[in-house]
């Protein structure tokens, strides 16, 4: 495959892949100048091109055919995975490195994605969840914080969180649990096996520098036969995300994340759906899933 020792790219602050928006706070600063960022592209793109031309151009990605409906939850169809992991530890890299849990020492009361994508993420979890108040059902919410986007009244004995920030955990009304653990120090997920039904992590997938070590870990914690949900949009801290995900588009996240899911092992084959609401006039929402093979 091509670049086998990665691409450098220099990419100065205020230009960055049209697929990806940034969350204005991400943006640090020197003086009254943003920071440039030095983005190193290992053997993942590289990977992720090979999909372009197959199944007779089923694979797209551009940011042009992620916009087009349908076309990302034809990602992951028929996919012939290379035999090991593709991604390199570069690929994992970040602008900024600095400790996880000083970056959210504060807490952020606000929303990362629009009101239409967060309604069309809970309509989705309202179609696939167990019914509120099953008796033995456990959920938890990974990356979590003061809201889960959880149907409205949604309850089960167990629901669990965890998060970087335990000001906004303590908020979070859904939950009747919570954890505070930088899971990029820590991926080992304090659960025993087998204990969760669905697990779910709503657009902070992007972040994970250990993703195959917590994949696996959710694979270790889910019951068989659990779900596991990762959500995402075009939306992130820029300086935080990994840089295979800003500098690649929406199909290419699909791709990505249905990857951790295959080579963390356990996972019966990942599916791709688009529940964007209104396709290029709204925040899009992509929404990638497995469920733990059964016994």
């Amino acid at each position: 495959m091509g670049n086998p020792i990665g691409i450098k790219l220099q990419i100065l602050g205020g230009i960055y892949h049209p697929a990806t928006k940034i969350l204005s706070s991400s943006l640090p600063r020197i003086g009254k100048h943003r920071q440039s960022r030095r983005l190193v592209l290992g053997f993942g793109v590289s990977f992720l091109s090979q999909f372009t031309n197959m199944s007779g151009g089923a694979k797209s990605f551009t940011a042009f055919a992620a916009r087009q409906k349908g076309a990302v939850e034809k990602v992951l169809e028929n996919v012939e995975w290379p035999q090991q992991f593709p991604f390199k530890d570069e690929d994992f890299l970040r602008f900024d490195e600095s400790p996880d849990t000083t970056f959210y020492e504060s807490p952020r009361f606000v929303t990362h994605i629009d009101d239409p994508a967060i309604n069309a993420l809970t309509k989705y979890y309202s179609e696939v969840f167990p019914p509120s108040n099953t008796p033995g059902v456990a959920l938890l919410d990974m990356c979590s914080s003061w809201i889960s986007h959880y149907p409205k009244g949604y309850k089960q004995s167990r629901i669990a969180g965890m998060g970087l920030n335990e000001e906004e955990l303590k908020r979070n009304p859904v939950l009747t649990e919570y954890v505070a653990q930088d899971l990029n120090v820590d991926p080992k997920l304090p659960f025993e096996d087998n204990t969760f039904d669905v697990i779910t992590n709503v657009v902070s997938v992007d972040y994970l520098t250990k993703p195959l070590d917590i994949f696996k870990e959710m694979s270790r914690i889910l019951k068989p036969g659990g779900l596991a949900i990762m959500s995402f949009s075009n939306r992130c801290f820029w300086t935080k995300a990994i840089s295979i995900w800003t500098s690649t588009g929406d199909s290419d996240h699909v791709m990505i994340v249905g990857a951790y899911f295959h080579y963390a092992g356990g996972f019966e084959p990942p599916k791709a759906v688009d529940i964007s609401p209104n396709p290029g006039r709204t925040d899009p929402m992509y929404i990638v899933y497995s469920r733990k093979l059964s016994a």
